[in-house]
Parts: structure tokens; C-alpha cells; sequence
């Protein structure tokens, strides 16, 4: 398939049709969440870290899971499991009871360059995710945060997606005001800009400079090049968050976009917004999206902790045995480019001997 040539398919969809045909909301059968159950009582001794597909036992789920993975990966890109009662396990309870559902789903990926697996996503002030995850100066002396750290403030999210093959967020509160997620088929950005302005959609099948800022210590490059746009063997794959490519802008060894490439990624995020669709989670809900067809933003929320109005999500970042095969230039950030690989997440810091 030519870079020129549209893409087809169920990932193709506008946020309207999307939003009114929800072909990719999976309420739990009842029979799969007795069997949840039973897994988090009868693992109680054993730490969420250690819990695996074998010690936590779901039987009769697989035909679930192989819907949810078939839509991910074949359909809309996206699913929100639903029926979950969050209210009946304490946190710990939660963690085993995500991590195993993540085990049953794929293989959970290093999130940042500590080696969490599992991140909770709340607000926890500008100076706690800056520290965590980084933070710079822009080149009028304003704080610049990494992707990480905004991730952990209260304010909006732009369209982006995550490094790993499926991110999985499971709401354990919602905050009061707020918070909405917000979701776009990058395969129909895709096709909009090239039938808007096959000059910029080209640029954007070519090399756009990225920085690592805030995730490897480290790593093979401080700064990168990968399109914004890939397609191998008929399917996309679109990796795209704003702030690294601005921090790569930042940097002296960053080759300095063209105002045409500029142009493009501001109509990259234009389309985004017009195609895109508004979903707000309820606790117990699961959101899986595909970040190689999905791109995911928030608004800003506001908490209200006196009436336990405090936004909280437990994020994996998760392999799947169903993936896609990537283009071979997409080794620099995914590593194994080939179909059904674990792949994805972030380098971890090498240990002296």
C-alpha cells in the first residue's frame, strides 16, 4: 500500500457515527465477573506485581478478551468494558484485580524509566509530576512539562497517544467537574488530510525530529526521527504527541521544523477536533484505546475530595499477542516492529553489574 492511498476499514470513523453506534462498549457477562471475583479473594496472599494468568484464573473469559482484542485491533481501536463494581474491593484488592485483567489482556509494559507497570492518574500538583517525570523552560522562560507530569495535573490533555500497543485506563473516581476523554480515529485524520492537502500529508509520512524529555534515562537517542504517519501491509500506525516534538524544537541537536511542517501538524490537531467524539467515564469503567489508530486527549477537571469527587485512574500500558506489524524506520521507538511481539514502553536504566 502507497502512502497516497486511503485507508479502509472499521477504524475509519467520525466521533458523530462513533458516539451513536457504540459497537465498542463490552458490558462484562455476569459469568466473567463472578470469576473476577473469585480471582481477587483467592489471591488476597499474593502481591499485584506477581499476580499472572495462571494465578489469577478466569474461566470461560477467553472468548471475551477475544472480542475485546479483535475490536482493538481489527475494529474501532477502541473499547469501554463496563459492569465492573469498583466499590467492593479495597485498593490493593484493585491493583490484583486490574493487573490480572491486564494479564489476561496482554503483557504489561515499564511505564516510565522507574519501572512502574501500573500508574495511578490523578492530580498530583505541577511539582510532583515535574520531579517525577521532568520539566524545562521554553524559550520565553515559561515552565515546559514533559507529557508525563501534565498527565499528573488537573489540566487539559492534547491529542496524543501513548507508547505502547493498547493503554488502559480503569476509573476507579471520577472528579466532579470535568475530565472528560476525548477521542479521534488517527486513520480518519489520516485520510482527511490527505484529501485536504496531499503536500502536508506527505510531510507527515516523513521524518519529524522527537525528543525522549521526561522518559528514558538515557536511551539509544536524546533526539529521534519517526513519521507521524506509517502503514505497513494496509494498516496505520500514528505516533504523535505535541510535546515532543516542541521539546526536540528546544534542543540543539533538534533538526527545526519547516513552516510547512508546522502547517501540517496544526492541521494534524485541527482535523482531530472535528472528528472526534467526548467520552466521560463512571467508575468501574474501562477504557482500552489502540495508539496506533486512536488518539486520546482530556479536558481540564476539577476534584471535590469532600465528596470523594477525586479524579483517579489506574493506567497499564499493555502488549497485545494481536498486534500489528510496524514499518522498519519504527524500530527506534517501538523496538521489535513485528506482528504479535511485546514491544512498546520505556527503557529501563541499566544495572551495574
Amino acid at each position: 500500500m502507497s502512502e497516497s492511498s486511503f485507508l479502509q476499514g472499521a477504524c475509519v470513523w467520525q466521533g458523530n457515527e462513533i458516539a451513536s453506534n457504540p459497537r465498542w462498549a463490552k458490558q462484562f457477562p455476569a459469568a466473567v465477573l463472578d470469576a473476577i471475583d473469585t480471582a481477587v479473594h483467592k489471591t488476597k496472599d499474593v502481591p499485584w506485581r506477581k499476580i499472572n494468568r495462571e494465578n489469577f484464573p478466569l474461566p470461560g473469559a477467553e472468548p471475551y478478551f477475544d472480542d475485546v482484542r479483535e475490536e482493538l485491533e481489527n475494529g474501532s481501536g477502541m473499547v469501554k468494558m463496563s459492569g465492573l463494581d469498583v466499590a467492593r474491593y479495597d485498593a490493593e484488592q484493585l491493583r490484583r484485580l486490574w493487573y490480572g485483567l491486564g494479564a489476561h489482556l496482554g503483557t504489561a509494559m515499564f511505564q516510565n524509566r522507574r519501572g512502574e507497570v501500573m500508574r495511578e492518574i490523578k492530580d498530583e500538583g505541577m511539582g510532583v509530576g515535574a520531579k517525577l517525570y521532568g520539566a524545562s523552560t521554553d524559550t520565553s522562560g515559561k515552565p515546559f512539562l514533559s507529557s508525563g507530569a501534565r498527565t499528573l495535573s488537573p489540566g487539559q490533555l492534547r491529542f496524543h497517544t501513548d507508547r505502547c500497543d493498547v493503554v488502559g485506563l480503569l476509573c476507579v473516581r471520577q472528579a466532579s467537574e470535568g475530565g472528560v476523554s476525548k477521542l479521534a480515529s488517527s486513520a480518519t485524520v489520516y485520510n482527511e488530510i490527505l484529501r485536504r492537502r496531499p503536500d502536508l500529508h506527505a510531510l507527515l509520512c516523513q521524518a519529524i525530529p522527537r525528543s525522549r524529555f521526561g522518559e528514558e534515562a538515557g536511551g539509544e537517542h536524546v533526539v529521534y526521527d519517526l513519521p507521524i504517519f506509517g502503514v505497513r501491509d494496509g494498516k496505520l500506525t500514528s505516533h504523535f504527541s505535541l510535546t515532543y516534538i516542541e521539546n526536540s524544537q528546544m534542543l540543539p541537536m533538534g533538526r527545526k521544523l519547516t513552516d510547512a511542517e508546522h502547517e501540517a501538524i496544526k492541521l494534524l490537531m485541527a482535523v482531530a477536533e472535528e472528528v472526534c467524539f467526548e467520552m466521560r467515564f463512571s467508575p468501574g469503567d474501562i477504557q482500552l484505546l489502540n495508539n496506533h489508530v486512536v488518539y486520546h486527549g482530556r479536558t481540564a477537571f476539577k476534584d471535590d475530595v469532600t465528596t470523594g469527587q477525586d479524579r483517579m485512574l489506574m493506567r497499564l500500558w499493555l502488549s497485545v499477542p494481536n498486534s500489528r506489524a510496524l514499518p522498519a524506520d519504527h524500530a527506534v521507538l517501538w523496538g521489535d516492529v513485528g506482528a504479535g511481539q511485546p514491544r512498546g514502553g520505556i527503557a529501563q536504566p541499566a544495572i551495574a553489574a
